[in-house]
């Protein structure tokens, strides 16, 4: 019996139907199949490779590291500027793949796996060196007699910043390596020692620190008395514009970076916009809160500066020139029983000089050179190291400020510095000097003398002599540390004052580095008690009540920023400056 046409179509169609159904289950099958191979194979290999390619570029980044010393006129493209961050910076808590994962994003890790080569005898010591505009250092030199208002500096900046050479004729020097260095030369005196530093880079990415060659010191000399705000604040804002536009600024903000200023951190921290007010205001600029200053004297409420040594006369040459010195200093017969060089302060009804000086013309035991304007022995080289290397103790109070360049002569002399405040060396030069000041130095509080008037003879008598042999000792091996060592040839063996204060700027960054990394804050530090910090034992970070609160015991002006003495210091030094260099 024959299909009807309609009946022959519905079967034909039912067939088509089936067959479709039948092609797109198979392609949906075949789908699922490449998906799921797609997955477990392809991309499972592809991930492998990437883990290759990651590690063996660690290892290049690691191989590639250069040991040679370069020079430093890398001038890198610029990059995106970003927003100086606050000084205290922190990241949170997290898990382990996390930490793994934000630790390869920082941009100074570069320089981490550097310090980690053992291979490279520069891992971890790498300086990258800014190439300032002339403007900021050389042409400042060039035009010497602007840098002091009474003293012609020309004469100071030669050799290096060293000045001219020393006569000897009395035989009370070496015969090598003296020189009549001015005590705010260390701007110059460090440039160029840094030039000679055996781990430059022009590599900022493996850079433990960044070196910033401003001659701020010098900067402000010129501009100090007769000129406006405007004039002394110039130089330090045009660095700080010119730094922060630089890339390697972006890495830390600028907390990797560090320059140096010889002269005290008074002159840099100008209070207000008063034209009477003294100074500049470059350590108070925002970016120079991230920068870490090197100064002969640094303030204790203030967390951005730090003491290094005065220059002293003596800037060895070699390894055997510093021994020759210490065992001379070994070897002298010392007659005084102590010792003081300085003037009277009349005008500062704080300062004990005027007792010491008293003391001292009582004494048989105690040799005075009494120093003021005009003609004074105190302006020879000679006179005053002759005297230091013939007393057992030299009396060390406050100068104009809290520090004195006599301090570092007397050490160099072997003679036992006496202290009469904490802040003329104890929490100065924390790099430099031992923490256990008993070891080379006497400490008398100024009290003792103001108001209780006691007998400085009869304290430095009461100390056995075979304590005064050790504490001498103790004197005569710091004395490769406390000195800068001629800027156009290197010790071989020795760390002076600026080795290891490089070395402490390089552990400082370092230090603030792994903090980032683990997600380690400073939140509860007091910046106030920045003088407290830099006494703690090692691995400790809280601080409590000292001994030497009275000490800095800190007036408050109408903004609670700094002392209200800081301009009236600052001139009474200068001052003296005049009276030392005239």
């Amino acid at each position: 019996m024959r299909k009807r046409p309609d009946q022959m179509e519905k079967g034909a169609a039912a067939k088509n139907q089936n067959s479709r159904i039948c092609f797109l289950a198979s392609l949906s099958a075949f789908f699922w199949f490449l998906l799921l191979y797609f997955h477990f194979v392809v991309l499972a290999g592809d991930n492998s490779n990437r883990k290759i390619s990651y590690n063996n570029q660690v290892d290049l980044d690691h191989s590639t590291l250069s040991t040679t010393p370069v020079s430093v006129s890398y001038e890198p493209p610029p990059t995106h500027q970003v927003q100086a961050p606050p000084r205290k910076i922190g990241f949170p808590d997290t898990d382990t793949d996390t930490l793994h994962a934000t630790k390869k994003s920082f941009p100074f890790m570069r320089a981490m796996r550097a310090s980690e080569n053992k291979s490279d005898p520069c891992g971890g010591r790498y300086i990258y060196v800014h190439d300032l505009p002339s403007r900021f250092n050389e042409d400042m030199l060039k035009e010497c007699r602007s840098l002091s208002l009474w003293t012609n500096m020309c004469k100071f900046t030669t050799n290096a910043g060293l000045g001219p050479p020393l006569e000897n004729a009395e035989g009370v020097f070496s015969n090598t390596g003296w020189y009549a260095t001015n005590q705010f030369a260390v701007d110059v005196i460090f440039g160029n020692r840094m030039k000679q530093y055996e781990c430059l880079t022009n590599d900022s990415s493996i850079a433990a620190a960044v070196f910033v060659p401003f001659y701020a010191g010098f900067d402000i000399a010129r501009y100090l008395w007769g000129y406006n705000i405007s004039t002394r604040d110039a130089a330090s804002l045009a660095l700080v514009d010119w730094l922060m536009k630089r890339p390697e600024w972006s890495t830390m903000n600028g907390r990797d970076h560090f320059l140096v200023a010889g002269r005290i951190t008074w002159d840099f921290r100008r209070l207000s916009e008063e034209e009477s007010d003294w100074g500049n205001k470059l350590l108070f600029l925002p970016a120079a809160k991230n920068m870490s200053m090197l100064v002969v004297e640094s303030s204790p409420w203030n967390a951005n500066d730090f003491g290094i040594p005065y220059p002293t006369y003596f800037h060895p040459a070699k390894d055997a020139d510093v021994f020759m010195w210490q065992d001379r200093m070994r070897q002298l017969e010392r007659k005084w029983l102590f010792s003081f060089a300085g003037a009277p302060r009349p005008g500062n009804p704080k300062s004990i000089r005027g007792q010491l000086i008293d003391q001292c013309r009582r004494s048989n035991v105690c040799k005075l050179l009494e120093c003021d304007f005009g003609e004074s022995k105190c302006h020879y080289p000679s006179s005053i190291m002759q005297m230091f290397q013939s007393s057992l103790f030299c009396l060390q109070p406050q100068g104009d400020s809290y520090t004195r360049r006599s301090a570092f002569d007397s050490m160099l002399a072997g003679c036992i510095p006496v202290f009469f405040h904490p802040g003329s060396a104890y929490t100065q030069y924390t790099w430099h000097l031992p923490k256990n000041f008993t070891k080379y130095s006497v400490f008398i509080p100024e009290d003792d003398i103001r108001k209780r008037n006691i007998s400085i003879e009869e304290r430095l008598s009461q100390i056995p002599p075979e304590q005064v042999k050790i504490m001498r000792e103790e004197v005569i091996s710091l004395i490769p540390r406390l000195v800068y060592a001629d800027p156009r040839s290197k010790l071989e063996t020795l760390k002076d004052a600026f080795d290891v204060a490089v070395q402490a700027v390089i552990d400082k960054v370092t230090n603030l580095r792994k903090d980032i990394i683990e997600g380690r804050t400073d939140d509860n530090f007091i910046e106030e008690n920045s003088w407290k910090y830099a006494l703690l034992p090692e691995g400790e970070h809280e601080v409590g009540p000292h001994e030497w609160d009275p000490f800095f015991s800190k007036p408050k002006d109408g903004n609670g920023d700094s002392n209200d003495s800081s301009a009236e210091v600052a001139k009474n030094s200068w001052k003296n400056e005049r009276r030392n260099q005239s």
